[in-house]
């Protein structure tokens, strides 16, 4: 089955297949083991033989499928994957119960005729194999098949066969190969909801997709596309339309007819208008319109009011509708790498929004009014032109992240004493500026697990730095530090210290945790040895030049 994994801001959400097993499955009920128990060890092997519905032997490094798997008679679901099997055997016809099927990413070639007797299979995923292509029509005879994975098998046609036969097919994908059209018998898969098409050579839009009226899903993405038909809008039962990275310089009107389109991605295209129309589109949920040339929203835009994901990343954007607060529902929005001076006041009233991109713009204030975005939990504001640090940040209390680093533009030169009153700050970015000091207010941050300074010009770590006991992620790589507080070590729960290009690491410890194997704790343990060490060394040279001193008198 297909799932929506979520990627970093700035990215739609991508429909993927994942179908990740973990266990064998054993019909074990009290009667069948009373039965075994009382059997011998053959015995026991048939018995279990014939009770195992659900195996998953992937990666293995099997070179062809064990014979011990071929005798599971009453397999029903199989994961081959990632193995070095180069052969589908006569004797894969005994597995008749058989519905689910993974046999991707092998070095598989030609597909035996001894397939196509497998008629309760409805899930076969034969993706990322060097496979003959005249092959695949031993497909065709699956009749009962429901999904097809045919990704990354360098397919330049895909077969009639396989449309005239398959009437049963929901989903087909073939995504990362060479397909340039799809043939008019495409059609014939009436009971088609998914199609994943992505990465291949199309440099029009297949015209017979529009006649499949009980697609859910098209996958479009990372082709040649300069336009989408009109037809698209008889597309009733459309859900989610992937088109980004494309050449789309328009969107047709007609698409708004799509009243069920609930994610729709756009990003990475030549759009400079979006349609009026869109405000029909009740149902969008996510919409992706990143890397466009837009530089303005129709204020239509702001009645889709169940809209909750909104990317306009990099589109030239210098202001807001300002009706953009009647967007209720968002919860992410992306407005980075765009052109705004000032904070957009319009935001303010989207009280339920929880990530907010406003890194890379030109804003050098933030408005007070910030401060109604209660629900803010993430806040980028990286690459502005803030001359210190904008301390209406300092209202918002749900902040769990925070990045204010400087990849370009101007420096903080410290942070306010304040800072703790983002009691629930959990990751703190604010690399890339002028911080000579950190607050001693810091130790108050009770949440914080991240800490991110490097590429500063910090001179020493307050003590009370050893007091932030759930930090695990220390990053200090090039600052002007000579030294640590002598109780960093009681930082339990640090996975990840870097510390290179300091004085102190070039000077006294450079190399220790490669040479030694160390991890953070025991590096700092390492760090207080030596110092303790070199104390004592101290101390025994001053006592021996008193003594000297009274020798000589």
């Amino acid at each position: 089955m297909s799932e929506l994994i979520e990627c970093p801001p700035g990215h739609m959400f991508k429909v993927r297949f994942s179908n990740v097993v973990t266990s064998l499955f054993l019909d074990a009920n009290e009667q069948i083991w009373e039965t075994v128990q009382a059997k011998e060890e053959s015995e026991f092997s048939n018995a279990v033989k014939h009770h195992v519905f659900f195996m998953d032997s992937a990666q293995q490094k099997h070179t062809e499928i064990p014979v011990s798997i071929l005798d599971l008679e009453d397999l029903e679901e199989l994961h081959l994957e990632k193995n070095l099997i180069e052969v589908i055997p006569k004797e894969i016809c005994h597995f008749q119960n058989i519905k689910v099927l993974y046999l991707n990413n092998n070095n598989i070639t030609d597909i035996c005729e001894e397939l196509g007797e497998l008629q309760n299979l409805q899930s076969l995923d034969l993706s990322s194999n060097p496979l003959n292509h005249k092959s695949l029509d031993v497909i065709s005879k699956i009749h009962r098949l429901q999904e097809l994975r045919l990704y990354d098998i360098n397919l330049e046609e895909f077969p009639v066969q396989l449309c005239k036969h398959l009437h049963h097919l929901q989903l087909l994908g073939l995504s990362n190969n060479k397909l340039k059209s799809l043939p008019p018998e495409v059609t014939n898969l009436i009971h088609l909801k998914e199609i994943y098409l992505q990465n291949n050579a199309f440099q029009s839009f297949p015209i017979q997709i529009c006649a499949l009226t009980a697609l859910q899903v098209v996958d479009l993405e990372k082709n040649k596309l300069t336009s989408l038909p009109a037809d698209i809008g008889s597309l009733c039962n459309l859900v989610k339309l992937f088109m980004s990275f494309n050449k789309l310089s328009f969107i047709p009107k007609t698409l708004c007819q799509c009243k069920k389109l609930a994610v729709l991605d756009l990003s990475g295209n030549r759009l400079h208008k979006l349609p009026h129309d869109i405000s029909e589109l009740k149902a969008l949920n996510e919409l992706g319109l990143s890397n466009n040339e837009l530089k303005m929203l129709p204020p239509t835009i702001c009645q889709l009011r169940r809209l909750n994901v909104l990317y306009l990343k990099n589109t030239g954007l210098s202001t807001l509708p300002a009706t953009f607060a009647e967007l209720e529902s968002l919860t992410i929005l992306d407005l980075s790498q765009n052109c705004f001076t000032d904070f957009p006041h319009e935001i303010c009233g989207l009280i339920q929004l929880q990530v907010l991109s406003m890194d890379d713009n030109l804003m050098s204030t933030l408005t007070p009014e910030v401060r109604s975005l209660k629900n803010l939990s993430y806040f980028g504001i990286t690459g502005n032109r803030f001359t210190a640090f904008p301390e209406n940040v300092l209202q918002l209390e749900s902040l769990e992240k925070l990045y204010i680093g400087q990849d370009h533009g101007l420096q903080l030169s410290s942070l306010p004493d304040d800072i703790f009153m983002l009691k629930n700050l959990k990751e703190l970015y604010i690399e890339n500026n002028n911080l000579e000091f950190l607050p001693s207010t810091l130790n108050l941050l009770h949440n914080l697990e991240v800490l991110d300074c490097h590429n500063n010009n910090l001179k020493q770590l307050p003590d009370t730095i050893c007091q932030l006991h759930g930090l695990q992620k220390l990053l200090l790589q090039n600052n002007q530090l000579t030294s640590l507080p002598d109780n960093l070590d009681r930082l339990h729960k640090l996975e990840r210290l870097l510390l290179d290009d300091n004085p102190m690491i070039q000077a006294l410890w450079r190399g220790v945790m490669v040479r030694k194997g160390l991890g953070p704790y025991a590096y700092l343990l390492q760090i207080r040895k030596k110092g303790k060490k070199s104390k004592k060394d101290t101390k025994g040279k001053n006592k021996s030049k008193k003594r000297n001193l009274k020798g000589k008198k």
